[in-house]
């Protein structure tokens, strides 16, 4: 009778021990299938999936709308930079076509005066008049001239600078001190303001 009992009992706690197995080696699948529910891994991935589904296309219109500003924005400022570029050249043109227009207009007066001069000289012996007249018009078409940065080149008695100067012949010099320097100024030379717009043509002593 007491072997029965033990049998019994040890046949009781077989019967219950492969519950508790079950429960503890229960796999995930099998405790997600057995709750009704899905993995949490699976509800974070298809979230966002769903996230990425919905967003891409505001993003992508989002991109796309700058891109269009962007694009209008560069065709703006090539179109001001080409009429600004038309601009400048016209402006350009003009300018190197009226560049003599304000010399010109102070000139007019001298050749009036000439013009009146020669229709003395016609008209009248009096060479000393006329003269006079002659040296009034030069001396009214050197100050216009200086007026507009005209100036003339002080070479004789100054060293030899080429530079300066264009040397046409050299004759032997009638000191020791002229020696290399200008002793005689076929043609004068000019500045306009401190720039050199024609070489004085000079006799060099040697």
């Amino acid at each position: 009778m007491e072997n029965k009992d033990i049998l019994d009992e040890q046949a009781s706690g077989d019967s219950q021990q492969p519950d508790n197995l079950t429960t503890e080696n229960v796999t995930e699948e099998e405790a997600v299938t057995v709750n009704g529910g899905e993995p949490a891994e699976t509800e974070e991935v298809s979230s966002s999936e769903a996230f990425v589904a919905e967003t891409a296309p505001a993003e992508q219109g989002k991109t796309g709308s700058e891109l269009a500003e962007l694009k209008d924005k560069y065709l703006r400022l090539y179109a001001d930079f080409e009429n600004f570029r038309r601009r400048t050249a016209k402006e350009k043109l003009e300018l190197i076509s009226n560049a003599n227009e304000g010399v010109l207009k102070v000139l007019i007066p001298v050749v009036d005066d000439f013009e009146r001069a020669m229709q003395s000289i016609e008209s009248t012996n009096d060479v000393a008049a006329l003269k006079e007249g002659v040296s009034l018009i030069y001396t009214k078409l050197f100050k216009t001239l200086e007026g507009k940065g005209l100036k003339p080149m002080v070479s004789k008695g100054e060293t030899f600078n080429a530079d300066l100067h264009e040397s046409v012949t050299q004759f032997p010099a009638p000191s020791d001190d002229l020696k290399g320097k200008v002793i005689d100024e076929i043609e004068k030379g000019y500045y306009l303001n401190d720039k050199v717009i024609r070489f004085a043509k000079v006799i060099v002593g040697s």
